[in-house]
């Protein structure tokens, strides 16, 4: 079944089942796979993308949920790189090995929206996601940074 997605600013047809998980719609239906499949059951964090401006976990949400909202993958963010996250991001060499970034960033992006002067306790409670090779304190520095850079 068609349906209509809005995705990084652009109105996207997907000819799949609207309860496949948006994740795997971005990943094999649009080829963004900057968007990480890590756990498949909402706990990891390496798929999250924002919608309608909000992190969320694309593995758990069916794609026609998203159908009229905006979202944004880290393909999306930013074609230059200049977002504040990614600078920060960039400024302070927070990723290690990177597989669980995209969905850090994407995590602080949706924090940031709504809490654009977090504390550490507001940082650490938004930012759940699981980083194998525990880089949680310099992801912390950078969200501080990036909330300096806006």
């Amino acid at each position: 079944m068609a349906f209509e997605l809005k995705v990084n600013g652009k109105t996207v047809s997907v000819d799949a089942d609207p309860q496949t998980p948006l994740l795997w719609v971005l990943r094999d239906h649009l080829a963004m796979t900057g968007t990480k499949y890590g756990c498949g059951i909402n706990q990891c964090g390496a798929c999250t993308v924002t919608i309608d401006g909000q992190s969320a976990r694309s593995c758990n949400i069916p794609a026609a949920q998203a159908v009229g909202k905006s979202i944004v993958t880290i393909e999306g963010l930013s074609p230059d790189r200049t977002h504040a996250v990614q600078k920060a991001w960039a400024e302070l060499d927070v990723p290690q090995c990177g597989f669980c970034q995209s969905g850090q960033i994407m995590a602080a992006v949706g924090l940031l929206s709504k809490n654009p002067k977090p504390s550490d306790a507001d940082i650490d409670q938004a930012m759940n996601n699981l980083c194998r090779c525990g880089t949680y304190l310099k992801i912390r520095a950078a969200v501080k940074r990036a909330a300096e850079l806006v």
